[in-house]
């Protein structure tokens, strides 16, 4: 790109900068010396290919989605949080909220992960242990009580059960007087992932699709601001995924979702602003930034191009992250603080628009009080102390992460074309199914999982206090138990809420749902109707799988 090419581009990106919102802050260094919203070449300089850079809030958004940056609004400090019963996380929720988080984000035991009740044989010693119990939309009442959900964003990591266990937390916002067209959050709700890293599935592939494109249509009608489907790459990196392997996986899940949404005759225009991503942010730094920034970058290139989105915000990449539980160790467990804080510090280097900072001591159980408030103070310290607010991408235009950025992106576009091969008929979708049936995205994780293992135990890759200075006078933690207790009682509460409500009612709903499920109608308000007359989590993922059958994973040796 010539220097008057670049010269036109900042100056679209000054008047733009100029005509957007501000915060109302001292946008200076330590010492007081006053800093540029944005830096670019200099005056007069020519530089190649500068296009594939640009200015933050333009095409290709490799810089950022909105040219202020972080000076027009921070990200959203959203601690991942759930534990023992709805009413110990309601606590943990006002606790979060009260010390400066910006928005809830749900976390689910394993039993509610799988569409189970609390008191089914399955659940026995998990219900609260990973997250919190959630039998019913009575549940949902309790989790955000004294909450108002009309008021704050809430996110729910769920994806085999998410269309149920959102119509409960409809009810709950309904029951508050909330009116459902203001609420704001997002659901995961992506089942690709689930096949192929977390495992987490109910139905065969067909069936969670159909939910998929029915929860599509229907927030785009009903709830126009809450986003139905955040794709996650989180899972596929957590389960062994190199950098670009995450980004590629996670970008084909969600052109699949494109696909989707445009088989069942939706404007790309009107439902892509709603998709969202979730991602990981790992320990090496320089490469995480370089992902954020070339899925953005991928992202706009693909709607624009392939999907033929035309709107700016169809085009924009909006995203989540999560620092690195695999990156965490039970050896010397407060190094955690320092690879939390250089993995959030990538994050927003990237251009995040919400994050969630894992605490020291998850590597061995959910997190205390105390370390969940260091997380937080985390999050707050880089966003008030540091000065990274200031600028908006400060490293663009880095020799160093402008290579890393154009590498990982070629490498992801290298495993789009090997997706479409597999496919056959040049979809996405298609690609993602065969790939799903044949094992191969396992098998590619598992290889590169097995060779950053022995990269480890080489000492090849070098992790402090596991193969390099393991001497340590760190303490044993005191870390958080969930008791017993919880489970009893749940399943006492449970079996009292079934007890009390209207049997028949239920089985009217529920048989209702079913009904619609062997039309082609939309199965939202049906089964917002059963969760209304309370019926539980297990009964309607019960009578859906006794419909679509349950979905095994085909043995790969």
């Amino acid at each position: 790109m010539d220097a008057h090419d670049i010269a036109d581009g900042r100056a679209r990106w000054q008047r733009r900068y100029d005509d957007a919102r501000k915060r109302d802050a001292d946008f200076t260094t330590l010492s007081g010396t006053p800093v540029d919203p944005v830096y670019g070449p200099p005056e007069g300089a020519d530089v190649p290919g500068f296009e594939r850079i640009g200015w933050p809030g333009e095409f290709p958004y490799t810089r950022g989605l909105h040219p202020t940056g972080y000076r027009g609004r921070t990200w959203t400090i959203r601690q991942f949080s759930g534990f023992g019963n709805a009413q110990q996380t309601n606590a943990r929720y006002k606790m979060l909220l009260g010390a400066g988080g910006g928005g809830l984000s749900v976390a689910f035991d394993m039993p509610t992960l799988m569409g189970r009740d609390s008191d089914e044989p399955q659940s026995l010693g998990e219900v609260g242990h990973c997250g919190v119990a959630i039998d019913s939309a009575a549940d949902m009442d309790v989790l955000f009580d004294g909450i108002p959900l009309a008021d704050v964003t809430t996110s729910m990591t769920i994806s085999g059960p998410a269309v149920p266990v959102f119509c409960m937390y409809l009810v709950a916002a309904e029951r508050q007087g909330a009116d459902l067209r203001v609420l704001d959050g997002t659901l995961q709700t992506d089942i690709f992932k689930e096949y192929i890293a977390q495992k987490e599935w109910l139905f065969p592939p067909e069936p969670h699709l159909r939910l998929i494109g029915d929860l599509m249509e229907f927030c785009g009608k009903e709830i126009p601001r809450y986003k139905p489907l955040s794709v996650s790459g989180y899972h596929i990196r957590e389960a062994g995924s190199t950098a670009a392997q995450e980004l590629a996986y996670t970008l084909a899940d969600g052109f699949g979702y494109v696909e989707l949404g445009q088989s069942r005759g939706l404007d790309v225009n009107a439902f892509a602003p709603g998709l969202s991503f979730f991602f990981d942010a790992h320990i090496d730094f320089f490469e995480e930034i370089a992902k954020f920034r070339a899925a953005r970058r991928i992202w706009a290139r693909w709607l624009r191009d392939v999907y033929g989105a035309t709107s700016e915000k169809a085009l924009w990449l909006k995203f989540h992250t999560q620092t690195a539980g695999v990156s965490l160790t039970a050896q010397q467990p407060y190094n955690n603080v320092v690879r939390t804080a250089v993995e959030a510090l990538s994050a927003v280097l990237g251009g995040t628009q919400s994050l969630h900072t894992n605490a020291l001591d998850e590597t061995l159980a959910l997190p205390t009080d105390e370390a969940a408030e260091i997380a937080l103070r985390t999050q707050q310290v880089l966003m008030e102390e540091t000065g990274i607010t200031n600028v908006a991408d400060p490293l663009g235009g880095s020799w160093y992460v402008e290579d890393l950025t154009d590498r990982i992106e070629a490498e992801a576009e290298a495993i789009f074309q090997r997706i479409r091969d597999l496919g056959g008929d040049g979809t996405i979708t298609a690609g993602i199914l065969r790939g799903i049936e044949d094992g191969w995205f396992m098998s590619e994780i598992a290889d590169s999982a097995f060779v950053y293992q022995q990269a480890v135990e080489k000492g090849d890759k070098r992790v402090v206090g596991v193969n390099v200075h393991t001497g340590s006078l760190t303490r044993e933690l005191d870390i958080m138990r969930v008791s017993h207790e919880v489970e009893i009682e749940q399943n006492k509460l449970l079996g009292a809420r079934r007890a009390g409500r209207d049997k028949a009612l239920v089985e009217q709903r529920i048989a209702e749902m079913v009904a619609v499920a062997r039309t082609g109608g939309n199965m939202i308000p049906a089964m917002l109707d059963a969760c209304r007359a309370e019926a539980t989590l297990g009964e309607i993922c019960g009578a859906l799988k006794d419909e679509w059958g349950i979905y095994r994973e085909p043995a790969r040796f």
